[in-house]
């Protein structure tokens, strides 16, 4: 296909229930609406956000039964389309890349990583995660850019895959939109939020054992003994059973609610007394960035990573211990009984579609990297712990 505007691929596994979909989703919009053409690449075209994919954005199925496989067919789509860039997430990345060299088009590629990959490799039970920094060594370098959604993620991609941390761009994603807030303004019927009702504590997350959504029930159960309040996490996964049966034995059944994935979770976050981030690792975790910008009270563990930044080290927001629930349950008291909000609009800027926006066409179509946070700098410089 033949056009005077240049064409960006963003290539993804699907369009799953994750933070990075998400992003990815909000971000083709966001360089769509500059008068780019963007293609949506899915090695499969599934996942419960396939409904959210902005009418600007063309979505191309390359119908693989997973992404290694979609390997000849972007092959013959990048061959026939040509685009001038391919931005790439999670585990597409190295395919991504492998696709460029073999198509043999002149392609630009950049590598994005949403995850502390020292954390994904050592709490995921998956080979794939386990050699992917492995991968990330001898491919990343292929690439034409990397970027990294906060610090914490490009200090530990630079340090488990052996990478240069010059090469490695921190841009962090694009949350704060317009739609964010329009969204928070649909209706809510829900009978935990009637006026006089107990307040409501909530969750949002892929059921997982990344989010520690076990850790996030004892921490209430020790809440609940003090106070009338209830728990509601919104997300689904493997862990249902699991979460479910400790509810039970804490006897928390009618004030623990497992709500299932919701397509917009947001006037839950306005009508919230508190947001809480259990994470045991994360890379920038979006819906702690939905929250404050929404003016939720705010409580997480100081995971690696992203928690920490955002919350600027902890003057935003309580942070606490990762898998300690006696921390994370007295800061959960302390904060309904005093709720805290020190989110201004200064604060968000970083998150801001148009601003991260810009970051990005720069990086996939300019000449220059954008400014990296890692220019420079050693890692125990950003990092003196290390």
């Amino acid at each position: 296909m033949i056009s005077s505007k240049k064409r960006l691929s963003i290539f993804l596994p699907g369009l799953y229930d994750g933070g990075a979909e998400r992003i990815l989703l909000n971000l083709s919009a966001g360089i769509a609406d500059r008068g780019y053409l963007v293609d949506l690449v899915l090695a499969r075209a599934e996942g419960p956000y396939m409904d959210e994919v902005p009418p600007s954005v063309r979505v191309i199925d390359l119908k693989a039964s997973r992404v290694l496989s979609s390997v000849p067919a972007f092959v013959k789509y990048l061959r026939s389309e040509r685009p001038a860039a391919i931005l790439s997430a999670l585990y597409a990345n190295p395919v991504a890349i492998c696709a460029r060299f073999v198509a043999g088009v002149p392609v630009r590629v950049v590598v994005s990583e949403h995850n502390t990959l020292t954390s994904v490799a050592r709490g995921e039970n998956d080979l794939r995660w386990k050699m992917y920094p492995v991968m990330a060594h001898w491919l990343y370098p292929l690439a034409d850019g990397i970027v990294a959604v906060s610090e914490g993620v490009a200090v530990d991609l630079a340090q488990v895959a052996k990478l240069d941390p010059s090469k490695i761009d921190v841009i962090y994603n694009p949350i704060v939109t317009p739609d964010l807030y329009t969204k928070s303004l649909a209706g809510l019927d829900h009978a935990w939020f009637k006026p006089g009702e107990p307040p409501v504590v909530l969750a949002v997350g892929r059921l997982t054992n990344q989010k520690a959504f076990d850790v996030l029930i004892k921490a209430f159960a020790q809440v609940r003994k003090s106070m009338v309040c209830r728990l509601l996490i919104l997300g689904e996964g493997e862990e249902r059973p699991k979460l479910e049966a400790l509810t039970r034995q804490l006897g928390l059944e009618q004030d623990v609610s497992l709500a299932g994935f919701v397509a917009n979770p947001y006037p839950y976050f306005v009508h919230a007394a508190l947001f809480v981030l259990s994470s045991r690792w994360e890379g920038l975790p979006t819906v702690l960035v939905e929250a404050m910008a929404l003016k939720v009270a705010v409580i997480s563990t100081d995971c690696p990573s992203g928690p920490r930044e955002i919350l600027d080290n902890g003057k935003l927001g309580t942070l606490v211990a990762v898998d300690d629930p006696l921390a994370l349950g007295l800061g959960m008291e302390n904060l309904l009984k005093k709720p805290a909000m020190r989110w201004t609009k200064e604060c968000g800027q970083p998150f801001e579609l148009e601003f991260v926006t810009n970051q990005y066409i720069d990086l996939l179509f300019g000449s220059q990297q954008v400014h990296s946070r890692l220019e420079g700098a050693g890692i125990g410089e950003l990092h003196p712990e290390i």
